[in-house]
């Protein structure tokens, strides 16, 4: 990775609630976000911004709970020509769950 960054889960804050409480981290590219708003249909994380006409998450960190439609968010997310913009990191593993285009568990961002 570039930028100093070592593991997909050192990207962004590193205040994060503990591992053990919320395994899961949203990265979230919000420069490649057009504000079609799908993540916002499927997640309850997920909000349109009406004011920028993007989208943003409610929480960086999630648990088991809400695993699933964070998934489901970044696999709908159109973004990089259907790539997607949201990135579901396990916080564990530094495996990227969603949308893991490359089928190998690495971060795919653009940046």
């Amino acid at each position: 990775m570039s930028d100093g960054i070592e593991r997909p889960s050192d990207v962004g804050s590193a205040d994060g609630p503990p591992v053990e409480e919320k395994p899961y981290k949203i990265v979230f590219e919000a420069n490649k976000c057009f504000g079609a708003g799908k993540c916002a249909e499927v997640s309850d994380n997920w909000d349109l911004d009406l004011d920028t006409g993007l989208a943003r998450p409610r929480s960086y960190y999630v648990g088991e709970e809400d695993l699933e439609e964070n998934i489901r968010a970044a696999e709908v997310c159109p973004a990089k020509k259907g790539d997607g913009c949201i990135h579901v990191v396990d916080r564990r593993t530094d495996e990227e769950l969603a949308p893991d285009p490359h089928g190998d568990g690495t971060l795919s961002v653009d940046w």
